[in-house]
C-alpha cells in the first residue's frame, strides 16, 4: 500500500506534464474564427487589398514576413515586435534591419480586427493570412489557413541571427536549414517561389557582381546581359539601398522566376544557386520552370506546413502587435541604441 501511495505523486506529476506538453502545442483548424470573429479572413483581405492598391510592392513585403516569422521560434508574430530597452527586436536582425517592411499594413489589419473582435485574432494569425492574400492577390494560388496561433511575449535577434539565412547562402546551407525544420528540398524550391513577386536591394548582390566568394569578380553562373543590366542598377560604390526586381514579372505571382533561374537570371545567390550548385534542387528548379501548376500545389503545401511551426512557451493574443499586452511603448532608436552600448 505504502508503494502504491508512493507512486501516485509520480502518476500525477507526469499527467500533468502530458496536459502541459498538449497545451503548449495549440490545435490549429480551417475555421479557426468561424464563431468568435468570422468576418476575420474577410477583413484581412480587404486591407491587403488596399495595401496592395497603395503600393504593389507591400503585398510582398508582407508574405516576406510569414517566413522571417516562422522560422524563428515558429510563427509567433515575433517579428513584429518593436524593441525595447530590455528588448533587442528581430527587426534588427541581420537578415532582417533595413529590408523587411510593411509592418504598418499589418497594423492596419490588427486595429480594423481589434474594432470588430477585440481581443480575438492573433498577430501570428494574421501574419499567416496575409501572406496567402499577397500570394491571391498577385495572381497565386488560394488555399485554407490553419488558424488559432498564440502571440509570443517576447522577440530574440540572436535567435533571428542564428538561424535566418544571409543572400550569400548556397544551396548546402539552405538544404540543411530547412530540413531541420522537418522542411524538404521541394518545400526548399518552392518555398523560395515567393520570390516571385517583390524587389531586393543591391546591398543583397554587390558582391555577386564584384567580388563573388572573395574572387574579385563576377558570379559566373550569371547571364552576361542580366550581368550589364544589373551592373548599370548597382554600380560599384553606388547606392545599396536601390532595389531590383526579383525576377521579369515582380508584380504577378507565377513560375516566371524559375524559368529566369534556368536562364541564368536569377537575382538574389541564395535564388541562383538552387539551379547552379546542387544537383538535387535544380530538378525541381526545372520542373517548376515547366509546370506552373506543379509549383503551385507544392508552394501551398509548404506553406501549410511552414505554418505548423510553433512556439511552445504560453502566450496571448496581443493587442498591438509591436508590443506584448501590458508593455511600454516600444523603445526609440535612441533608447536602443543606448542599451546596446551598455549591455555590449
Amino acid at each position: 500500500m505504502a508503494a502504491r501511495r508512493g507512486c501516485l505523486p509520480l502518476v500525477a506529476v507526469l499527467l500533468a506534464l502530458l496536459c502541459r506538453a498538449e497545451a503548449a502545442v495549440r490545435e490549429l483548424k480551417v475555421g479557426y474564427y468561424a464563431e468568435t470573429c468570422p468576418e476575420a479572413e474577410g477583413i484581412v483581405r480587404e486591407v491587403m487589398a488596399r495595401a496592395r492598391a497603395r503600393e504593389a510592392r507591400s503585398v510582398a513585403s508582407i508574405m516576406r514576413l510569414q517566413f522571417h516569422d516562422c522560422f524563428v521560434n515558429g510563427c509567433d508574430g515575433s517579428v513584429l515586435m518593436d524593441a525595447t530597452p530590455t528588448m533587442l527586436g528581430e527587426k534588427d536582425a541581420l537578415s532582417n534591419i533595413n529590408s523587411l517592411r510593411s509592418f504598418e499594413v499589418v497594423d492596419e489589419i490588427k486595429e480594423a480586427l481589434e474594432e470588430r473582435c477585440p481581443g480575438v485574432v492573433s498577430c501570428a494569425d494574421i501574419v499567416v493570412m496575409a501572406a496567402r492574400d499577397a500570394v491571391v492577390l498577385t495572381g497565386g494560388p488560394n488555399w485554407e489557413v490553419r488558424l488559432g496561433r498564440e502571440d509570443s511575449l517576447t522577440a530574440s535577434q540572436e535567435d533571428s541571427d542564428s538561424i535566418m539565412p544571409s543572400p550569400r547562402a548556397n544551396a548546402s546551407a539552405l538544404i540543411r536549414l530547412f530540413a531541420g525544420l522537418n522542411l524538404s528540398v521541394t518545400d526548399l524550391v518552392a518555398l523560395s517561389g515567393s520570390h516571385s513577386i517583390g524587389e531586393a536591394r543591391c546591398f543583397s548582390i554587390v558582391f555577386r557582381l564584384y567580388n563573388q566568394s572573395g574572387s574579385g569578380r563576377p558570379d559566373p553562373n550569371m547571364d552576361a546581359g542580366y550581368r550589364r543590366a544589373l551592373n548599370a542598377l548597382c554600380p560599384r560604390g553606388g547606392d545599396e539601398e536601390v532595389t531590383g526586381d526579383m525576377d521579369a514579372t515582380p508584380r504577378v505571382f507565377d513560375n516566371r522566376y524559375f524559368k529566369d533561374l534556368v536562364a541564368l537570371r536569377g537575382f538574389l545567390n541564395s535564388d541562383q544557386t538552387l539551379f547552379s550548385d546542387n544537383a538535387r534542387t535544380r530538378r525541381v528548379v526545372k520542373r517548376f520552370s515547366e509546370d506552373q501548376d506543379a509549383f503551385f500545389r507544392a508552394f501551398v503545401e509548404g506553406m501549410i506546413k511552414m505554418g505548423e511551426l510553433q512556439n511552445p512557451r504560453k502566450g496571448e493574443i496581443r493587442r498591438n502587435c509591436r508590443v506584448a499586452n501590458g508593455s511600454p511603448s516600444p523603445a526609440t532608436t535612441k533608447e536602443v541604441a543606448a542599451y546596446r552600448v551598455m549591455d555590449f
